[in-house]
């Protein structure tokens, strides 16, 4: 309709300055007959016929769709790479370096399978599942096997095969994380079992919800990088094992010191480097997005790992280098959902809460609980990814949101709440009925005589000398 009446008084416009030219010429007084003759004539309007046709306006430009940024391109490869090396190495040192000796093997082997069996479940089922077109909950099958994704097809400025497997390596690691619980007594077979059904029917999903076009993101939830999808997720499936599992022999009246706390360290520092593609590349370009993401994972990491440092000195009366790790690898964790989302001081105001209620994470919560999970993985990650997910919506800021920040911090809390419980509960029954299918099939808890030997030796065959 505006475009309508805009082109009717364009059209009287030009109608009424043709007949206010044609009186101006009529009035005009002639110097000698010619003249008189010359504007009787020019005050004739011309018959309809030979009025000349209005020159077309000009179409306007189509809307060109997104192009394929090689800026932003290199920039995601370099994170898939950087991802990637969050779980193998990193997160397999950061484990294997906290158990004992005879375990370490297995220990790191975890990650490694990981990465290995949900590479494949990924690209058959996974990502169709999260990322396909289907409904609020569930993605549909137009994309298993990634059928239909050419070296051509774009998401966002890069294109989606490379997304593909970006997407990926949070996958895995968020299977290899959950290792961190069942450490030191679980079958390999039954891992192998749990990891590759885990992957497809408890992460898929709920990285769908969030962001595949599913409810929680339709919602408005605030997850830049996976503080839901990735950590609660993984948090919660690894206590829920742990519980299913039971206590390692000898808890509580034998040693179970690391073994080698240089491995560990070794492989934190491999995880904050690491991370960097985590947040960073979650921005899915090269862009002033992903540098506040580096420099808010850098701060936070930073201050929790000074708050863990000062609460385990006040605490215990001596700062571990395990603790400062652990601290780092807590701040890391607080920051993801928020990333992309906060200023500097947003972020080292999450990193020394993040610190401080991860510590208390790993010792009186952990106790009260009463379930050994064998290297913190909920006291980290499941505990970290809750709050962090809680702080966003009071952090998000509109200084780096712009229009996109949460007006009703109130409303936004609750929609954060509201996504850090729809995944607690899925993820813990999905996990329950997953493990419990396989103790009856196979079993998932390794023979005592097993566990005495060590899973290198009962598992694999070998050990560490």
């Amino acid at each position: 309709m505006k475009k309508m009446l805009l082109a009717l008084s364009l059209s009287g416009a030009l109608l009424g300055g043709s007949v206010a030219w044609a009186e101006e010429a009529v009035t005009a007084p002639a110097s000698s007959e010619t003249a008189a003759a010359s504007a009787a004539e020019t005050a004739v309007v011309p018959a309809a016929a030979e009025v000349p046709a209005a020159v077309p306006a000009a179409p306007a430009p189509a809307e060109e769709g997104p192009k394929l940024d090689t800026g932003d391109t290199a920039w995601i490869l370099v994170s898939t790479a950087l991802v990637l090396l969050m779980t193998i190495p990193g997160l397999a040192l950061f484990y294997g370096g906290m158990v004992r000796k005879k375990n370490v093997l297995s220990t790191m082997a975890h990650s490694f399978v990981a990465a290995a069996i949900v590479s494949i479940t990924w690209v058959v089922i996974g990502y169709t599942l999260a990322f396909g077109s289907g409904n609020a909950f569930i993605g549909g099958l137009d994309k298993l096997m990634l059928s239909g994704i050419t070296t051509a097809a774009l998401t966002g400025t890069i294109p989606e095969i490379l997304f593909v497997i970006f997407q990926m390596t949070f996958a895995i690691i968020t299977v290899a994380i959950i290792t961190g619980s069942i450490a030191e007594r679980m079958k390999f077979g039954a891992f192998v079992a749990f990891i590759t059904v885990w992957s497809i029917v408890v992460y898929a999903p709920i990285t769908h919800w969030v962001w595949g076009g599913g409810w929680l993101g339709s919602d408005g939830a605030l997850d830049f990088a996976g503080g839901t999808v990735v950590h609660i997720n993984s948090g919660v499936a690894g206590l829920v094992a742990a519980y299913m599992l039971g206590k390692r022999m000898g808890l509580g009246r034998e040693s179970m010191a690391p073994h080698n706390l240089a491995l560990t360290v070794i492989g934190a520092s491999l995880v904050w480097v690491g991370w960097f593609g985590f947040n960073g590349g979650s921005a899915l370009g090269a862009n002033g997005s992903a540098g506040y993401a580096l420099v808010a994972t850098q701060v936070a990491a930073a201050a929790a790992a000074v708050a863990w440092l000062i609460t385990e000195k006040v605490v215990r009366g001596k700062s571990s280098v395990l603790g400062g790790a652990s601290g780092a690898v807590a701040g890391l964790v607080v920051i993801t959902p928020a990333a992309g989302f906060v200023t500097v001081g947003g972020a080292m105001a999450m990193g020394l809460i993040g610190g401080v209620v991860c510590f208390w994470g790993i010792t009186a919560l952990k106790r009260a609980l009463k379930a050994d999970d064998s290297l913190d993985a909920f006291g980290l990650h499941g505990v970290g990814g809750i709050v962090g997910a809680i702080l966003t919506a009071f952090f998000a800021s509109p200084f780096i949101m712009g229009d996109k920040a949460p007006i009703d911090v109130m409303h936004q809390l609750w929609v954060q709440v509201e996504g850090v419980l729809a995944t607690i509960a899925y993820s813990a029954v999905l996990t329950f009925i997953i493990l419990k299918v396989i103790d009856l099939a196979i079993g998932i808890r390794v023979e005592s005589d097993d566990e005495r030997m060590g899973l290198d030796l009962s598992q694999h065959g070998e050990r560490v000398e």
